[in-house]
């Protein structure tokens, strides 16, 4: 299989007004085609901190992250932001939706975005809320969805330009099991048919039991995880 990210000695560092925090060093780490892959750990150790390195949202004090064989650090913010906008689809607990834009339009906005035609843009996200299963629900503003259906739409959202990778960093940490699992359930559906590459963060091993692989986040290092 090939490699999409490949993380090499890894490392992240916030400057204090008395010295630095370490977040985590020595992360090697490697994502290839076609993994569904879980992070898990506590609050506070690291993990969405990893998830924004790997997206090109932040960048590392120490170590490279190579993306499609590409070395992040060597991008200026432009070449970043199209890195994203082309390649990484994201999915967060809170949805980020615009609540003044309907569900099909919140879809559409990363194509439009991208310098897409708006009927192109709209045809693809209709079909993208199709895949999530709330076709009937394109005219409706997010205040009006439930928060299973929200994320619904942050997922069609995250895919509507055929990203490479998505990172989803608790996606299902606003619902109750039976909503969490159903979009668990539909990512794991998107991620095989769709060929994706996929990195879930949580704190939660139910939510882990539905990847292939599992690693935890612990006292600043990532480990391998042979069983939950």
């Amino acid at each position: 299989m090939n490699s999409v990210v490949k993380t090499i000695n890894l490392g992240k560092e916030y400057p204090l007004p008395d010295g630095v925090l370490r977040v985590f060093q020595g992360i090697d780490f490697e994502i290839q085609e076609g993994d569904l892959v879980a992070i898990m750990g506590m609050s506070g150790v690291g993990k969405t901190t990893l998830l924004n390195l790997l997206g090109g949202l932040d960048r590392s004090s120490e170590g490279q992250i190579l993306f499609d064989g590409e070395d992040l650090r060597t991008k200026d913010e432009r070449e970043l932001a199209e890195i994203r906008n082309k390649k990484i689809g994201f999915v967060f607990q809170f949805y980020h939706l615009l609540p003044e834009f309907t569900t099909l339009e919140n879809i559409a906005f990363p194509l439009l975005i991208k310098g897409m035609e708006k009927k192109e843009a709209l045809d693809r996200a209709l079909v993208m809320l199709r895949e999530v299963f709330l076709e009937e629900k394109a005219g409706i503003k997010p205040g009006q969805l439930s928060g299973g259906e929200q994320q619904r739409v942050a997922i069609a959202r995250a895919l509507v330009n055929e990203p490479r990778l998505l990172l989803a960093d608790e996606p299902t940490g606003n619902m109750d099991w039976k909503t969490g699992q159903a979009i668990l359930e539909l990512i794991r559906d998107l991620h095989q048919k769709k060929g994706l590459s996929s990195v879930i963060v949580t704190h939660n091993e139910k939510v882990a039991r539905f990847c292939h692989k599992a690693y935890l986040m612990e006292s600043g290092r990532l480990k391998l995880l042979s069983r939950l």
